[in-house]
């Protein structure tokens, strides 16, 4: 009988949090009466945005500093095309260094010609951005890390990606020594 009547009052325990998380939260009236009328107000639109509230929907919209539309910040419209990485026997990887800001949404070429089998290696950059995906041959690919892309043999790979850590960070050749054989990244 003890045993019956402790699993009881436990099971009754437990059971008082849900039920005080299921009731609703009574509106305060004296507060709205206490406003005052904003200049220009539909009264019909006050009375039907109280009477929401006593029914006890609230809906918690969040702001954003920047309004990117439906799509949100990976929208078209909010991509930069960078110039393009080239990886060639005997030519520069990049004409530039490359200023990103952050939370940017980039996209960039890398392209092979073929002459040599060649890679990019750069796990520091790979680590401070998100990676969309990496399109090849019209294959997409939606990594959750790289650390280097190698190319066989000719051909173009699209890295579309965010800008998340600010730094300084190069994308170079593995065993290169050479300024020209890297890109270098400033994240601001």
């Amino acid at each position: 009988m003890t045993r019956l009547l402790t699993v009881l009052l436990i099971m009754a325990g437990l059971a008082a949090p849900a039920v005080a998380q299921e009731q609703k939260p009574e509106p305060k009236p004296e507060a709205a009466a206490d406003a005052p009328a904003e200049a220009g107000t539909d009264e019909e639109g006050e009375e039907e945005e109280e009477g929401e509230a006593a029914a006890g929907e609230v809906v918690h919209e969040a702001g954003a500093k920047f309004d990117y539309g439906f799509s949100g910040m990976l929208a078209r419209d909010n991509r930069t095309q960078l110039a393009p990485l080239t990886l060639a026997s005997g030519k520069p990887v990049a004409t530039a260094e490359y200023k990103l800001k952050s939370g940017g949404f980039y996209r960039i070429d890398i392209n092979a010609d073929g002459s040599q089998e060649l890679a990019l290696s750069g796990g520091d950059f790979f680590r401070a951005i998100w990676i969309n995906e990496i399109v090849i041959n019209d294959i997409e690919i939606r990594p959750m890390g790289v650390h280097s892309l190698e190319f066989d043999d000719a051909g173009t790979a699209t890295i579309s990606f965010v800008a998340i850590v600010p730094g300084r960070y190069t994308l170079s050749i593995p065993g290169s020594h050479g300024e020209t054989q890297q890109a270098v990244f400033n994240i601001q």
